[in-house]
């Protein structure tokens, strides 16, 4: 019988998982804005000393590693931690790959697109409450460079842009969980389900997204039997200005109304009236790094008792796109609680 498992999507954790370390790497243009001051690490161009892209991104996810290792007091190497799961959005999981050769850890390769930083944490979460480890590296990347090539047109090419189209941030998150120690903890887990709303525009990924985010906060609430007021704050991934707008006007068809506590991190990353970000965030790293270099500081300022982060999953394909295909989406929630 599967006790923990509370509605029909949900899981709550007997022994909720700590937090014990975070970091959060990131870009020039992300650098720049709003939350600048929070990234742990900052880089002055998008090469970051590398001779590729793909090579950067690379580094930025080991570099995101080693720092949340070391907040966690963990110096050896390897590192001490009985898994690692990561994701990334390049094809084959190529940045994953080689940091998980890097840190010498064993190696769960995930992927989810934009919604890997949830799922890897509620992944992480439950192989800890479970009995199966008793500390987790979960981290994520993204990167301009490589995405914009692999998925749309390389940047080289000057391509005009839409209003709606979203700038992939730039930058690498990751966080240690722990079954002991001091810290915000992981108290639910909310496994979303791919939904479809036949939007088959790759540039507007948050028209696509929107649906998935609020289907999953939907079922989050009704598992638990918590409200929206229950959140200091409820995060989405990274639906930008439009999904996000969308996400409100479709919650409340639903009767359920995002107050004030509702934000998104691809709006809070950037500067949208000032940086030439078209409408925002979006990448794996858009929820990473604003969990990790804002949002867990702010529970530690004591400005937040209570989080729940929805990072959202356009599972989009240049593939299936050339096909004719529409775009799947997903989310996937966790409540973290100090």
């Amino acid at each position: 019988m599967a006790r923990k498992h509370i509605g029909a999507q949900t899981v709550r954790l007997e022994q909720p998982p700590v937090i014990v370390g975070a970091a959060a790497v990131a870009g020039p243009v992300e650098a720049q804005g709003p939350l600048g001051h929070e990234f742990d690490l900052t880089y002055p161009d998008l090469t970051v000393g590398q001779d590729s892209f793909e090579k950067a991104e690379r580094q930025m996810m080991i570099d995101a590693c080693n720092l949340a290792l070391r907040r966690a007091g963990i110096q050896q190497k390897p590192p001490a931690v009985d898994y690692f799961l990561a994701g990334d959005l390049l094809n084959q999981l190529i940045t994953t790959a080689f940091s998980g050769l890097e840190l010498g850890v064993p190696l769960y390769g995930l992927y989810g697109a934009c919604s890997t930083f949830t799922e890897a944490l509620s992944l992480g979460a439950k192989l800890i409450d479970g009995g199966f480890a008793d500390r987790v590296l979960c981290a994520v990347s993204s990167h301009y460079g490589s995405a914009e090539r692999q998925y749309r047109y390389p940047t080289e090419y000057g391509s005009q842009r839409k209003p709606y189209a979203q700038h992939t941030v730039t930058g690498a998150g990751a966080v240690v969980l722990a079954s002991a120690g001091e810290g915000p903890r992981i108290t639910y887990c909310t496994t979303g389900k791919v939904v479809d709303w036949g939007v088959a525009d790759p540039l507007n990924q948050g028209a696509a997204m929107a649906p998935a985010a609020v289907d999953t906060i939907e079922a989050h609430l009704r598992d638990t039997g918590r409200s929206v007021d229950d959140y200091d704050l409820i995060v989405t991934g990274d639906l930008a200005k439009f999904g996000y707008e969308m996400a409100r006007r479709l919650a409340a068809e639903r009767n359920l109304y995002l107050g004030e506590n509702y934000r998104d991190c691809g709006v809070m990353v950037y500067d949208t009236t000032k940086q030439n970000v078209d409408s925002g965030g979006s990448g794996c790293a858009s929820s990473a790094i604003v969990t990790c270099g804002h949002l867990l500081k702010e529970m530690a300022r004591g400005r937040l008792r209570r989080l729940l982060v929805v990072s959202t999953g356009s599972l989009f394909s240049p593939t299936s796109f050339q096909q004719g295909e529409s775009i799947p989406t997903i989310a996937h929630a966790v409540a973290v609680e100090a």
